[in-house]
């Protein structure tokens, strides 16, 4: 009889249905990952949002039109998206409109050079390019903004009782008069006389160098309009009933001046007492 020819252990085992080893197994999940993750990126290509969408601005508006001005003139010092540039600029994120409207509105910025204190110089921007770039901070990072009805709480404040909170919460630095005064460390407290009332009304909000922050916690909108009305029809003002104002600093220059003149009187007058004794 003719022997039966070996049968080999690989096909007894495919006949007897044995699953493949560890190793194909780990190779077939991962081509089944492989394939589903090809899948949903192509799924997620045809369905997503176009470029179109993309493409469109962040920014609409009056704040399109900042980002402009802010990526020519600002991004050098503040940094891209207003983040800050260390040893340059500090972070816009949060400031609101409201500084940028004092800051940009008065020539403080764009800064000359690094001093103590940012001195007032002729404004860079017109008013438009200012609530342009102010509307630009706000939309990227919130914070105080100037209201728009400035100029209708203005018009009805209440002059006296600006006067005394006037008198309360501004004369300390600003001088009964407004035209400012010395402070440490080099700074000062500006002149309120070239102030517009959205000037005055962003610098109490943002709270520029040494000035505290009046939040309206602090004082209301009718109370800063009220501010205002009395710096813009008493101080601001040409009319000075009194006589010579004297620079409008206060009675400190009105004393000196009464000392000198009434010192060279008496002077002159005990001369000519005894010329003529």
């Amino acid at each position: 009889m003719t022997p039966d020819p070996p049968r080999r252990p690989g096909l007894a085992r495919l006949r007897r249905g044995v699953r493949p080893g560890r190793t194909a197994r780990r190779v077939g999940a991962a081509l089944r990952l492989i394939a589903a993750l090809v899948l949903a990126g192509g799924a997620y290509t045809v369905f997503a949002p176009g470029a179109r969408a993309q493409e469109e601005p962040r920014f609409s508006g009056a704040a399109a039109e900042g980002q402009a001005l802010f990526n020519n003139g600002c991004i050098t010092c503040h940094g891209r998206s207003a983040g800050g540039v260390e040893g340059r600029g500090p972070s816009l994120i949060g400031v609101g409109g409201a500084s940028v409207e004092f800051q940009v509105g008065t020539g403080r910025m764009p800064l000359a050079r690094q001093e103590a204190q940012a001195a007032r110089k002729p404004e860079l921007y017109t008013d438009e390019q200012v609530r342009q770039l102010a509307a630009y901070i706000e939309e990227l990072g919130g914070g105080p903004v100037v209201p728009d009805r400035v100029d209708d709480l203005v018009d009805e404040a209440n002059l006296a009782r600006g006067g005394e909170l006037f008198r309360i919460n501004c004369s300390q630095c600003h001088a009964f008069g407004g035209g400012g005064g010395a402070l440490s460390s080099g700074k000062y407290a500006p002149s309120l006389y070239p102030a517009t009332e959205r000037i005055i009304y962003a610098a109490m909000l943002s709270g520029p160098q040494n000035m505290p922050v009046f939040g309206d916690s602090t004082l209301t909108p009718e109370e800063k309009a009220d501010i205002i009305a009395y710096i813009q029809q008493v101080i601001q003002s040409d009319h000075d009933p009194g006589g010579f104002n004297l620079g409008r600093y206060g009675p400190s220059t009105e004393g000196l001046t009464v000392f000198l003149v009434g010192i060279v009187a008496l002077v002159f007058a005990t001369l000519w007492i005894a010329g003529k004794s």
